[in-house]
């Protein structure tokens, strides 16, 4: 698999990269005082603005359905009118995942269609009634309600006092013009009343509402954190259909890769060493038919013969090699990368820290991981020299590849990285690219231990 080096940083952010200074550079205000004006924090007020009406109407639905439903279960109407409650459960909850998308960042995918085995209203109801997500989405209308009571509570009590004190200066005015008061009454009684009317209070007033108003947009994006939850946990697909999602993808992955072997398999014997014997096999036949007419000609035409019979057979050791290296087998990673580092165009330092080996499939996952890289880097990379760490962090084994190169390495741009990526993911493992311009490239894979 080749990787295009130099084609540009694909990465965006992460701790030490070029994107969050930028991000950092771009913003004179620190992040205290910048939090009241910025968008983010309009819009996640306006969600929990929106959350209560929304609530509301979803728990109103949810219990009525759900009452009338029991009630009529005495009957047969109780079966269609629960599962009208839960597919219209459902129908509030895709807009509830939309508002989420729009107003909090939250792309929480769509949960599990319903499992039909046949068609028809009475398969469409019993599916509806066995549908896990159904009834998370039941429980999420009814317990999104009292939350959304006390969020809108919170956060409607401070932005509007907070704002309405920071602005007290501008409009304080008001009380002695046409409240026939002499300002805001903080405290009274028959007897006493104060009212903040001097400029010293006045000034205390503002500050207060300055803290407030500072501190409200953290108050609100904690409470839109417990939304967050609320959304991603009920209305989004359960843990287990996830699994069952990124299995089937890694079965995918791993049926095409094991397709594309055996295709490169099937060429490369093809185009290479059947060639060679099908050559060989017709300079034998000349040079039978030349020995007893002329001998030198013969012994000339089976001496290339000879050479054809190894290069054959190097190219036959190459391919077994690219299969599965018998070194790999007999003697494990250490001497299996040391060897494919000796045939890199670069001096490569390889250090393998493992007491113990891997399972035969995570092992050769781990060489052939390997192989690509230095391949790459005796490609593309136009490095001077190049390392490998292999190490075991508790039930993860680890692989490590730096070079000095030109980097710029992107899994996104569609190289063979990222096919390297999709035979790592198959067997839950990651593949982490750090490729700034100019280099140096580390690149890291990280592999489940199976002993």
């Amino acid at each position: 698999m080749a990787t295009e080096y130099g084609q540009g940083y694909g990465w965006d952010g992460g701790p030490g990269f070029r994107g969050e200074g930028a991000e950092e550079r771009r913003h004179l205000l620190p992040a205290a005082l910048r939090a009241p004006i910025e968008a983010r924090s309009w819009r996640e007020f306006g969600y929990l603005m929106l959350s209560l009406p929304i609530s509301i109407i979803m728990f109103t639905f949810a219990v009525t359905m759900v009452s009338l439903g029991a009630g009529l279960l005495v009957t047969f109407l109780g079966i269609p009118v629960l599962a009208a409650g839960l597919a219209g459960c459902r129908g509030l909850g895709a807009m509830e995942r939309t508002r989420a998308r729009a107003l909090l960042g939250l792309d929480v995918a769509a949960p599990e269609p319903l499992r039909m085995t046949k068609q028809g209203p009475m398969a469409w109801m019993g599916a509806m009634l066995k549908s896990g997500a159904s009834w998370r989405h039941l429980l999420y209308a009814v317990l999104h309600f009292p939350w959304a009571v006390f969020a809108f509570s919170v956060a409607i009590s401070f932005w509007t006092y907070g704002w309405a004190m920071l602005t007290y200066p501008l409009w304080f005015w008001l009380f002695p013009v046409y409240g026939g008061q002499d300002g805001l009454q903080l405290y009274g009684d028959q007897g006493h009343s104060i009212y903040l009317d001097n400029p010293f209070e006045i000034t205390v007033t503002a500050l207060v509402g300055l803290l407030l108003t500072m501190a409200t947009p953290w108050i609100v994006r904690a409470l839109t954190q417990v939304d967050r939850l609320l959304v991603h946990g009920l209305l989004g697909p359960s843990k287990l259909a996830t699994r069952v999602v990124e299995l089937e993808s890694d079965r995918g992955v791993v049926i095409d890769t094991a397709a594309a072997d055996l295709r490169r398999i099937e060429r490369d014997l093809h185009d290479g060493a059947q060639a060679r014997l099908v050559a060989l096999a017709m300079d034998l036949g000349l040079a039978k038919e030349k020995l007893t007419e002329d001998p030198q000609a013969a012994a000339r035409m089976v001496g290339e013969a000879h050479g054809e019979v190894k290069t054959a057979l190097q190219e036959l050791r190459d391919l077994a090699r690219g299969i599965h290296p018998a070194v790999l087998t007999d003697r494990g990673l250490d001497a299996a990368l040391s060897s494919v580092a000796s045939r890199c165009t670069v001096p490569v330092q390889v250090e393998v820290d493992l007491l113990a080996r891997p399972a035969p499939a995570i092992e050769g996952i781990a060489y052939f991981t390997v192989s690509e890289l230095l391949q790459n880097i005796s490609k593309h990379s136009g490095a001077t020299r190049a390392s490998v760490d292999v190490w075991r962090i508790e039930n993860r084994l680890m692989i490590q590849v730096v070079d000095n190169g030109v980097g710029g390495a992107d899994v996104a741009a569609g190289s063979g990285l990222a096919g390297l990526a999709e035979r790592l993911d198959s067997v839950d493992g990651i593949l982490v690219v750090d490729s700034p311009v100019a280099g140096p490239t580390r690149i890291t894979a990280e592999l489940p231990w199976r002993g």
